[in-house]
């Protein structure tokens, strides 16, 4: 498994990340959330994400992780939803720090995000000043931001976080464009979050009210021609490989599809002149579309 320097943070991080997002659901038994983890770790896998607001995810990661926490870099966010707080609090985050901690069965957390929150929470200083003191106590080892558009625009450019986490794919390229640059220059290690698109390509018919619905729509738009390879393929290898980012997060329940993932990535960056098409086709269509959260 490739892996690369996560901006100057000291960390290192496979190209190919965890998205632990899947395996919350309490429709997946343990057995099977176990399997897929480890079955990550075991291909080379080194960074795991997962976030207070992926329903079992983060106690799935301490249950089946936690005796191999040194060979995983683990990325968790917050900010919202721990009992007795309001959220965007600096007592939300300080307890939502502590639990992940308790339920993960780890020391420290190498990466911590404010989860999409918007740019005027993103920048309110109780909550930076919290993230601090938990970096300062060792309980955090990187503070970090998820999210796109202008919140993302000032995060990258505020000297206050060491990574951040964006949307990166094929129908999503407004961070790649604006954000990006700015990223590697300032240092920051870069997640890219849905380098699939959320497969969008499934559907024969418009998936109105799914997930995939918008980037259905950028699709049929840009036209793009995947090359003669498979739709999956085609869309990781570009966001795995897009310029600046450190590691690409998909996630799956599926053991089967975690080792395909492993093996679209060992096959490379897309030739070049099938990104310069994609290029031609982003800047004619795509240009003003805004990242979506």
């Amino acid at each position: 498994m490739l892996e690369r320097e996560f901006g100057n943070t000291g960390l290192r991080v496979s190209a190919l990340g965890f998205g632990a997002g899947h395996v919350g659901g309490h429709d997946l038994g343990e057995d099977e959330a176990g399997t897929v983890l480890n079955r990550a770790v075991d291909l080379g896998v080194t960074l795991i994400d997962t976030a207070r607001g992926y329903g079992l995810a983060e106690e799935r990661v301490g249950r089946h992780l936690s005796h191999r926490r040194d060979d995983f870099v683990l990325s968790t966010k917050g900010g919202y939803g721990v009992e007795g707080t309001d959220d965007w609090t600096p007592e939300n985050i300080r307890l939502g720090i502590e639990r992940a901690l308790r339920v993960m069965r780890t020391d420290r957390i190498d990466v911590f995000h404010l989860h999409s929150c918007p740019l005027d929470v993103a920048r309110r200083e109780d909550l930076l000043a919290e993230l601090d003191r938990a970096r300062e106590a060792g309980l955090v080892r990187v503070t970090a931001y998820s999210g796109e558009n202008a919140a993302l625009d000032w995060a990258v450019g505020s000297g206050r976080f060491g990574s951040v986490q964006t949307s990166v794919n094929l129908a999503d390229q407004r961070s790649l464009h604006h954000d990006l640059p700015r990223a590697r220059e300032a240092g920051l290690g870069v997640i890219a979050k849905r380098p699939l698109a959320n497969a969008p390509w499934r559907f024969a018919e418009r998936p109105t009210g799914q997930y995939a619905e918008v980037y259905w729509d950028r699709l049929k738009v840009l036209a793009l021609d995947p090359a003669g390879l498979d739709w999956d393929e085609f869309a990781l290898r570009f966001s795995t490989f897009a310029p600046g980012v450190s590691s690409a997060i998909a996630g799956t329940r599926s053991p089967e599809r975690l080792a395909r993932n492993a093996e679209i990535v060992a096959r490379g960056p897309l030739p070049q002149d099938v990104l310069d098409r994609v290029e031609a086709s982003w800047a004619e269509h795509g240009a003003d579309w805004g990242g979506e959260v």
